[in-house]
């Protein structure tokens, strides 16, 4: 009888876009043109393949058991500039679905204080994390830029594979968050060059991921 067992895939070979240093010239480049430039934001990633689009229909059908896309918590590893959440909290104005008398009924409902968050999406807590403070403090300004403050959506400079779970399982995700959200950072961890990345990453997304939660990981 022939071993069943798959091979282990090979590590891949390392790179600089798995170095911190690289991600800290990457944002401390694009925190300069935001701020000569207000309206650039930064580098979408994988907007070539329309990976948000994506996702965001993903996130409003119901392929995830278990899953309110009306109170659902998101969390960002890797967050960059935070488009991603940015986008989210934008999709969760209405329903693109809505029809204009629902969306009439709705204004009713919460007129007369009823209804809340009924037919909104994504109105949940976000939080986006990188272990580059250049990138939060990136973050950070394009969403005041945005008018995103007073917690609309939290960026904290932290570490998926070093820094202690705690600080991101705060408040009311001290269990864990409902969604986390990945575009891009298991591929820089796979760049990194250290075959025992991969599997720190997976042990720590586990950490914090609430159970029965979900973790999307969007990677080339």
């Amino acid at each position: 009888m022939t071993d069943q067992t798959p091979a282990t895939p090979a590590p891949l070979e390392a790179s600089e876009l798995g170095t911190k240093e690289y991600w800290d010239a990457l944002y401390t480049r694009e925190s300069t043109n935001h701020a000569a430039d207000p309206t650039d934001e930064g580098t979408i990633w994988f907007d070539d393949s329309s990976a948000e689009d994506k996702l965001v229909t993903l996130l409003r059908s119901s392929s995830l058991t278990g899953f309110n896309p009306a109170t659902a918590s998101f969390l960002d590893l890797g967050t960059g500039n935070g488009h991603l959440l940015f986008r989210l909290r934008d999709e969760g104005v209405r329903r693109e679905d809505s029809d204009e008398e629902e969306k009439e009924e709705e204004e009713e409902e919460e007129e007369e204080g009823e209804g809340e968050g009924g037919k909104k999406l994504f109105g949940g807590r976000m939080m986006g994390t990188d272990y580059s403070a250049t990138s939060i403090s990136f973050a950070r300004a394009v969403a005041a830029e945005r008018g995103l403050v007073d917690g609309a959506v939290e960026f904290v400079e932290w570490d998926v594979l070093a820094s202690p779970s705690d600080a991101v399982l705060s408040g009311p995700n001290t269990d864990g968050w409902d969604v986390v959200l990945d575009k891009g950072t298991f591929d820089a961890v796979s760049l990194m060059g250290d075959p025992e990345a991969g599997k720190r990453y997976v042990e720590r997304v586990r950490e914090v991921v609430r159970k029965g939660g979900w973790a999307v990981v969007t990677s080339l």
